[in-house]
Parts: C-alpha cells; sequence; structure tokens
C-alpha cells in the first residue's frame, strides 16, 4: 500500500520516474515477488526490491529508461563464485521489470487510484500486467485491474478465456503464458476482513492483533463509549450499531470475510450467531464454553438451523494454547484466523 501511496503522490505531483517490480524469485532471494521500487531522475529511490548490487543494477539500467521510455524484463543471478557481494546476504535468481511512469498521461494516475481504491475495499481484486513479448517492450505495459463479481475479463480487454480467469484467481503473485502472451497476475486484496463484533477488552485487542495479521478490520458494537476511533485506532472502519439485531445490515459479507463474535452477553452472541450463519463467510468463530455453546445451538436449533450450519462455527473460539487474559485469548483468536485463512482449517 505505502509504495502504491508513493507512486500515486509522485504523479499527481507530475512527477515522472522509473518504477522496478519483482516478477519472480527462485532460491533465496531477498525481497517477494511483487515487491516494488520506484528510482527517479535524481538517483534516489523510494521502496526496496532486495538491497546491494541488485538495486545498484536497476538505478543502472533506470538512467537509460529514462531516455528511451522502453519497458524491460530482465534477469538477475548475483555471483555464486565465492562470498556473495556485498549486500546481497542472500543468492537466488531474480526477474524484474522496469519501466517508466510518465506523470503526463493522467490514465496512469487513474490506474492507480484505481489499485489504491481495489486494495482499500479489502474485497478481492487482482492486477493484470501484459509483460513484453521479449526483453524489452515500448511504453508503460498494459495493466488492469480485476474486481472478483466486476466487469468481466473480455469487458477489460483481456481474453475471455475461462482459463485465464482460473490463472487470475491465483493466491500468489506470478507469471504466466496464455495464448502465447505472458501476463503478471498479483492479487490485491486476498488477506481477508475481520469483523469483530464487540468492542469491549478482547475486541479491542483483537482489533489491533487482526489488522497486525494483514486483515482489514472492522469492529461493531452498540455502545458508542467503546466503538470509537480513540479505542479503536488501529481499525479500518467503526460501526456503531442501534442493535445487534441488525449486525450485518450493510455488510458484504463474502467468501473472504472473517466473523469474530465477542460480545458482552451470551444474547447477543446468539443474535450475532444466528445472522452470520445466513452468510456466506469462511469463518465464524464465538467466544464462550461448550456449556454456553451448546445452550445457545439449542435455541437456534428451535429457529430452524441444524447441525450442518453449527458445523460452521469456531466455538470455542480460537487455539487452544491456555489463554486467559484479554491479551492471550486475542493471540489464540487471530492465530485460529491465520490458519482458516491458510485453508488449515
Amino acid at each position: 500500500m505505502n509504495i502504491l501511496e508513493s507512486i500515486g503522490k509522485l504523479l499527481k505531483e507530475g512527477e515522472s520516474f522509473v518504477l522496478a517490480t519483482i516478477l519472480s524469485r527462485c532460491g533465496s532471494a531477498p525481497r517477494d515477488v511483487g515487491s516494488r521500487m520506484i528510482i527517479r531522475s535524481d538517483g534516489t529511490i523510494i521502496g526496496a526490491i532486495g538491497g546491494g548490487i541488485l538495486e545498484a543494477t536497476v538505478q543502472k539500467l533506470a538512467k537509460g529508461v529514462f531516455t528511451s521510455r522502453k519497458t524491460l524484463v530482465r534477469s538477475f543471478t548475483p555471483n555464486r563464485e565465492g562470498p556473495a557481494p556485498i549486500g546481497m546476504i542472500c543468492g537466488g535468481n531474480v526477474d524484474f521489470l522496469l519501466h517508466f511512469e510518465d506523470a503526463s498521461h493522467p490514465a496512469r494516475l487513474k490506474h492507480y487510484e484505481e489499485l489504491l481504491s481495489a486494495l482499500s475495499s479489502g474485497k478481492r481484486a487482482w492486477l493484470i500486467m501484459k509483460l513484453p513479448d521479449g526483453e524489452a517492450g515500448e511504453g508503460a505495459p498494459a495493466a488492469w485491474v480485476f474486481r472478483d463479481g466486476g466487469a468481466s475479463l473480455e469487458g477489460q480487454g483481456l481474453p475471455p478465456a475461462k482459463e485465464f480467469l482460473l490463472e487470475a484467481s491465483s493466491t500468489q503473485p506470478r507469471v504466466f503464458e496464455f495464448q502465447g502472451e505472458r501476463f503478471f497476475v498479483e492479487p490485491l486484496c486476498s488477506e481477508g476482513s475481520a469483523y469483530i463484533f464487540g468492542a469491549g477488552h478482547i475486541g479491542q485487542k483483537l482489533a489491533q492483533l487482526t489488522k497486525f495479521a494483514g486483515f482489514r478490520t472492522v469492529v461493531l458494537d452498540d455502545r458508542e463509549e467503546f466503538a470509537n476511533r480513540e479505542i479503536l485506532s488501529s481499525a479500518d472502519r467503526i460501526e456503531v450499531l442501534r442493535s445487534f439485531d441488525e449486525a450485518m445490515k450493510d455488510l458484504d459479507i463474502d467468501e473472504e470475510s472473517y466473523l469474530v463474535i465477542v460480545t458482552r452477553g451470551h444474547l447477543h452472541d446468539k443474535t450475532v450467531l444466528g445472522q452470520a450463519l445466513r452468510t456466506r463467510a469462511r469463518y465464524i468463530g464465538m467466544i464462550g464454553s461448550r456449556t454456553k455453546r451448546g445452550a445457545t445451538y439449542e435455541v437456534l436449533t428451535k429457529e430452524g438451523f441444524t447441525a450442518g450450519d453449527f458445523a460452521r462455527v469456531h466455538a470455542p473460539i480460537g487455539l487452544d494454547i491456555g489463554a486467559e487474559t484479554p491479551e492471550e485469548i486475542a493471540i489464540s483468536i487471530v492465530a485460529e484466523l491465520i490458519q482458516a485463512r491458510a485453508g488449515k482449517s
């Protein structure tokens, strides 16, 4: 997010620059695929793609890109004979993209504003870039932001084939070939949204940790003295509910949503759980003992819910690590969310 914000700021201020992006790596290359670095006309940089000799190589190439305005795709392999070069603490092959971002073209700023909007939404989206046929291409690479449930691929000028859509849905940035052309696909929002129902002691600690773990964090409570920015400074969104009877109102819950029920009372927990079970959320967790869980399920059974519905619920919530304090309980819950996000539960 930070590097994309820097890109948008520079373009808005009318400053052109060269952008380097890691496309692929093997071995122990120091930065992840998708890492970016801005090279300004004075040679200074913003961001990082690996440090040392790799970044020095990229900065040298960038000087030529400022003149040619071409897009370059290059590979970098550090010297494997003898010690690693100064500044390169690990080895590995890296493929990177280098292209000129022209601030005089309004479409470039619009593209990055769309990227930032997709990131802020917390909904699944992907950046798709068409790579040059060889090692060089003219101008900035064609790029699209594809949103889940949005316009079709074909409507965005991309190949309409179902196979391409499957590739675009990858959870990891990658380069792939489709119908003789190469594309770089990068998921923008695959970390999910955590909806925390209850802003008490556990909810407050939890909001800090879910944000730290990469979840878009939304906290909901019916008490304004708890659901406020002063207490929940790390939350992306805070909602003061009129009643927990309307807990899911105006929430766009999907398969990338994680619902955490930690309200101040059993009745509210039951009310929220009944609504949660009607959603497509990937994860539903409710705090409380097994006795409380049984009593809650008994009431909800009378409302028409089944054992199959209850099988979706993590209750008691959190991994069993012997947690007792609000901080420890929050850690156990976030650990379980991470486990669910990774498909391990």
